[in-house]
């Protein structure tokens, strides 16, 4: 059971980090353009974390397997599979995030009453 509260725990970390990287407060994603590439681009985050968790129980001991630099090469593999499936749209969990981005940007641009 730690090790499921440790991963949401790297997750929301991750998440918080992803955040303030790719859109600051200060500067809302003002286009369709960007706000589709930020969609993406947490859509693969959100893939990579969950193909990292799935490959977590995978042994790869033996002779040709296992060691650290087994361990930085399956997460750059991950990394990229979850770009590839963004970027395919697979999944498609960017076009509900992209909605989510515009309705906030235009929650926030309406004058309130």
């Amino acid at each position: 059971m730690s090790t499921i509260n440790s991963t949401y725990a790297d997750f929301d970390t991750a998440a918080l980090a992803f955040n303030r990287k790719s859109a600051p407060a200060d500067r809302p994603v003002q286009n369709l353009e960007e706000a589709r590439k930020t969609a993406e681009d947490f859509e693969a985050f959100f893939m990579t974390k969950m193909m990292e968790s799935m490959f977590e129980g995978i042994s790869t001991e033996g002779m040709f397997g296992g060691g650290h630099a087994e361990k930085i090469y399956r997460s750059m593999l991950l990394d990229e599979y979850g770009k590839v499936m963004a970027k395919t749209g697979t999944i498609g969990v960017s076009d509900s995030i992209m909605t989510s981005i515009i309705q906030m940007q235009e929650a926030q641009s309406s004058p309130a009453l």
